[in-house]
């Protein structure tokens, strides 16, 4: 069986979960945190990062979270996430991508660094400042994910697709970490209540990161 080595709290390891689970592929979690990973975790990946797909019999290791979800596009049949013409391929990837580049560096990376690496490991108070601009920017993209809603039943078009996952995974991170404001966000709340409600989601709305309670209503598929 495949072992993913993960983190509570990444996003990337979140999207993977999501896609592996819709596709139902089989995996067993192993906890790693990049900044104190296990000797075995490192020799997966030199880089330290997550997530790392491993599947012992065939001795085969897949790193990066796009890859790892392209891998099983291509493998597996259940479920396509990367789908339609080509134009509407091109379009999941983009949108795939700029949550996972854009949303991660304004709003999902300053979150973890000030509320869970600060706390955990530097043992420093975080930075209101930059704790401020992450959830004015998590706006902007709210409002982006609103007008989305408002014009296609789902962010890339017509079905769901992996660029739902890869916003989701964001979004969760960053609300597990209070920095979503869902005010003056029906459209993208109504899409993030329909995401949350998928039984994909539920595992990670149950899980924790030690040391750091989430609020009261995360877990709320209603909230």
């Amino acid at each position: 069986m495949w072992q993913l080595y993960f983190f509570p709290l990444c996003p990337f390891s979140r999207k993977v979960r999501l896609a592996l689970s819709e596709k139902g592929v089989g995996y067993e979690l192993r906890r790693e945190y990049p900044w104190d990973g296990s000797e075995e975790f490192y020799a997966r990946n030199p880089a330290g990062r997550t997530p790392v797909l491993w599947l012992a019999d065939k001795k085969l290791t897949l790193i990066d979270s796009q890859a790892i979800c392209e891998f099983f596009e291509e493998t597996v049949d259940k479920s396509p996430l990367i789908l339609g013409t080509a134009a509407g391929r091109a379009e999941i990837r983009r949108l795939t991508a700029l949550f996972d580049e854009a949303f991660y560096a304004d709003v999902t990376y300053p979150l973890m660094h000030e509320k869970m690496k600060k706390r955990l490991v530097l043992r420093q108070p975080p930075d209101a400042k930059a704790l401020r601009n992450a959830m004015k920017l998590a706006h902007e993209h709210l409002e982006y994910i609103d007008w989305l809603v408002n014009t296609r039943r789902w962010l890339a078009g017509a079905q769901m697709s992996l660029a739902d996952f890869a916003a989701a995974a964001q979004i969760s991170v960053a609300e597990y970490l209070g920095g979503i404001d869902w005010t003056g966000h029906d459209e993208a709340l109504g899409w993030y209540r329909v995401m949350k409600s998928r039984p994909s989601f539920r595992p990670l709305l149950t899980e924790k990161m030690e040391g750091i309670p989430p609020p009261s209503h995360y877990a709320d598929v209603n909230a």
